[in-house]
This record gives structure tokens, C-alpha cells and sequence, in this order.
């Protein structure tokens, strides 16, 4: 498994060109490894944003976390992504997952599959950009049986999200079955978690307003314990990022854009 530390940060927004690359430099000049953008409705849209990040800077890769599979049809999606591949100069990592939000679908004007079959879509649209577009990079995230075994069998990463359990080491459970579910193809995993709880500069608590969205049944205290949440100071958050790697094999962290500063320092602590 890979043991060089990758860091990557979600995008703030994109209110404009002059945004987008001074944030894109910024987050270069920072230590950072990717910038991410996400797919959701009402969220800058994907391709032209990171199209502008990439031409921006020079060694800064760029990525979707993650694209909505069930969003795209696979040819169409795969031009998008070879051409941004070529823009970029093949500094594209395409990030995937099946999709979740009925209401965007909805909106979207397009029928809400069950979990199944997102699933089952997701798994095509790797397979048939993996053939199309075999150089690129692709990473999958999620957390369920299913969802885990298409990561296991097609991703080069994979996203986790730490398990929402409150029992034992949810992590540990997930990392596991995703050993089990890849075979000889773990070791060449990346693994991946998003951190989406950071203190703000000069506080040792971070805001969970984030992962109580998505972990609701979850107190502060078992919130404060989540590996997508860091607390404490830099060189404390470092340790824990150092913890995850050697007790997990986890070398790919993405924190929010809110986090960039404060989350550069850990960065310095760790290289």
C-alpha cells in the first residue's frame, strides 16, 4: 500500500475566474496535492471549474468528489473526462459515487433508482471509463457492502467515509471487508477519508455541525472520536493523521475549503 501522504481540499466556491485560481494557487502553494469539487445541485459545476483550477496552476492535480454516476450517460461522460484529462495535462482524478439526494434527482428531472440499482450504474460507468479512459485515476467513495465490493474490484482509490458506527472499530470493520472484497488488489489501493471537522485557527474544537448532519444518532463525544474529525493542536492533529495511516493504512486525507489554513500547518508538521 502506498505510504506517502496525499492531501487534498474541497474548492470554496466559484464566483468568479480571478476566485477559482487564486484559490487553486493558494491551495499549490499551501502543500496540498488536489483540489476537488463536488456534484451536487446548486454547487459550482464540475468540468469548467476544475478546467479553470488546472489552468491556473502547474502541479496541482484536480478532482470530483465526487461525480454522481447516475447523473451521466457513460459516452458523454467519458468525452468530458478525456478532455479534461488533456487540458489539465493528465492531472485529472476522477472521483465517483452512486448518488443519494432523491431531491436533486427530482430536480434533475430524472428517476430516482433504488440503492441496487445506482449501484449497479455506478459499477458500468467504471468499467466502461476504464476502458475509454485508462490512464485516469478513479476513486470511489462510500461506506455500504456493495458500493465497497464495485470500489474493491474497479478503483485505483477508495473513499471512506469511518463508519458511522458506535460499537468496536467501525473503520477497522469497513477496511476489512474491503481487504476481503479486493483480493490481490489491495495492496494497491490508496485509501482515502474526508475530514470535515477542523478547529478554527486559535480554538482546539472543531464545529460538527458537519458530521452531526450526517451522523445525527452520534453525540459530540463519539463525534470527537470519528476519523473524519480532528480536534486538539496542529502538531496534535498531525499525530492523529499519523495514527490513521500506520493503524489503517489511510494516506489520503481531504479536508473542507474552509479548512485550508489551518490544515496547511498540519500539512507542514507532516512533511
Amino acid at each position: 500500500m502506498p505510504n506517502d501522504f496525499r492531501f487534498g481540499v474541497s474548492l470554496r466556491a466559484a464566483e468568479s475566474q480571478a476566485q477559482v485560481s487564486d484559490d487553486a494557487r493558494r491551495a499549490e502553494d499551501l502543500g496540498f496535492d488536489v483540489i476537488h469539487v463536488p456534484d451536487h445541485l446548486g454547487a459550482p459545476a464540475p468540468f469548467p471549474t476544475l478546467t479553470t483550477a488546472a489552468n491556473a496552476t502547474k502541479t496541482l492535480r484536480i478532482g470530483t468528489f465526487v461525480l454522481n454516476a447516475c447523473f451521466y450517460k457513460p459516452a458523454l461522460l467519458a468525452r468530458d473526462v478525456v478532455a479534461l484529462r488533456d487540458l489539465s495535462g493528465g492531472r485529472l482524478d476522477l472521483g465517483l459515487g452512486a448518488g443519494y439526494v432523491r431531491e436533486e434527482f427530482e430536480a434533475a428531472e430524472l428517476p430516482f433508482p433504488s440503492a441496487r440499482e445506482r449501484i449497479d450504474y455506478l459499477r458500468r460507468m467504471t468499467e466502461y471509463l476504464r476502458e475509454q479512459a485508462p490512464d485516469v485515476p478513479i476513486l470511489i467513495a462510500g461506506n455500504g457492502d456493495r458500493l465497497l465490493t464495485v470500489a474493491a474490484e474497479t478503483a485505483d482509490i477508495v473513499g471512506l467515509t469511518g463508519g458511522g458506527g458506535v460499537d468496536g472499530d467501525p473503520l477497522a470493520e469497513r477496511i476489512a471487508f474491503l481487504r476481503t472484497a479486493a483480493g490481490d488488489r489491495f495492496d494497491g489501493l490508496e485509501l482515502n477519508i474526508a475530514i470535515t471537522a477542523v478547529p478554527a485557527p486559535g480554538a482546539e474544537l472543531p464545529d460538527l455541525s458537519i458530521p452531526r448532519h450526517f451522523l445525527p444518532h452520534l453525540d459530540d463525544e463519539q463525534l470527537l472520536r470519528h476519523p473524519g474529525v480532528l480536534s486538539g493542536s496542529v502538531p496534535a492533529m498531525a499525530d492523529r493523521i499519523r495514527e490513521l495511516r500506520e493503524t489503517y493504512g489511510i494516506t489520503y486525507f481531504i479536508v473542507q475549503g474552509a479548512h485550508t489554513e489551518t490544515f496547511a500547518k498540519v500539512i507542514a508538521e507532516l512533511r
